[in-house]
């Protein structure tokens, strides 16, 4: 899939045509909000005017580098990744970026990574939660703390589903070996090839950057009926902006921009009991898997061509890891 194709016509110097576009004259975003968004089928994106701010300060310096990116490949095409923590705004920063671009003569399109994982959403969240217990549990056996007693009061907290809570380690300080060995496992799966196709993304991107014509795009619902693939007509596209929270993976070939949108654990998860996202924001295990997730893109965040503060600055690498570095 993705590796047979038709390719459009050549293009070279296509970033001079980038570059027309400053000084940018800001685009009035409808009263509505209302523009296309990313390819996650029955994702509802809410623009709120921080995310208009965002992106109207990013989107000046992001032209600069779409101009070279498009320069160095034969048909004008560049490949933008937005990332970041859970709720920080991807998919509403991302439409916004491409909206300007199409509306400045650049044709856009906006790739949700969320349609590629391997398992549908409750499937995934279910592995997820495999992984960590049964790690934790063989954690406890091989530190010698498997017993009746103590099973019992792991069970009761599972069934409670408050078993990630590390806190408990300082009435029982046992269930550290629980809490390690079920930490440890979960992050060898997050954002790994075992949970997402990551090949299938970079397949993706290859032939959009070698000038396909038309791409096959997976479609991933939340049910087990609700997947599917469809061909999109890319003729006319020079930029392809993929939302995702794995957008600056090392797993992923072929991004030219990784735009980073940043946020410390706390901000993340108040942000996420704000919008109440998920069901399950307060849970323990919620609590780990996304400060899992915000180690993985601090240890990625070195490669980002553009890094913006949930404040809305601009700040270099070395700003970020002064702010982020005392965080973990």
């Amino acid at each position: 899939m993705n590796e047979t194709y038709n390719r459009v016509t050549k293009q070279s110097g296509y970033g001079e045509k980038v570059l027309s576009i400053l000084p940018w004259n800001k685009v009035t975003v409808p009263e509505d909000k209302n523009i296309p968004h990313g390819d996650m089928p029955g994702d509802k994106i809410e623009i709120e005017d921080g995310h208009i701010t965002k992106a109207e300060i990013i989107f000046p310096e992001l032209v600069k580098l779409i101009a070279k990116a498009a320069d160095s490949n034969e048909y004008g095409r560049c490949v933008i990744a937005v990332c970041g923590g859970s709720g920080v705004g991807k998919s509403e920063i991302a439409s916004l970026l491409s909206f300007y671009l199409n509306a400045a003569g650049i044709g856009s399109y906006t790739l949700s990574g969320d349609n590629y994982p391997h398992r549908i959403p409750k499937y995934n969240d279910a592995e997820r939660l495999h992984i960590f217990r049964e790690a934790g549990v063989r954690g406890m056996a091989d530190a010698g703390y498997m017993n009746a007693e103590n099973f019992a009061i792991v069970q009761k907290w599972q069934q409670a589903d408050d078993d990630a809570n590390a806190e408990h380690v300082n009435e029982y300080a046992w269930f550290k070996s629980y809490i390690d060995a079920g930490s440890k496992a979960l992050a060898g799966y997050l954002g790994t090839p075992n949970e997402t196709d990551y090949d299938e993304v970079s397949t993706i991107i290859r032939a959009f950057k070698d000038g396909a014509d038309t791409l096959t795009l997976r479609r991933m619902g939340r049910d087990e009926s609700a997947l599917w693939y469809e061909d999109v007509d890319f003729t006319d596209k020079k930029v392809l902006i993929i939302e995702w929270t794995h957008g600056n993976s090392d797993y992923i070939d072929g991004v030219d921009i990784p735009v980073l949108l940043n946020s410390t654990p706390s901000e993340t998860l108040a942000h996420r009991r704000s919008r109440a996202r998920d069901g399950k924001v307060d849970s323990a295990f919620t609590t780990l898997v996304l400060n899992i997730e915000q180690r993985e893109l601090h240890s990625q965040a070195h490669k980002a061509k553009i890094i913006i503060s949930k404040d809305a600055e601009l700040i270099t690498f070395e700003q970020y890891s002064a702010l982020m570095d005392s965080q973990f």
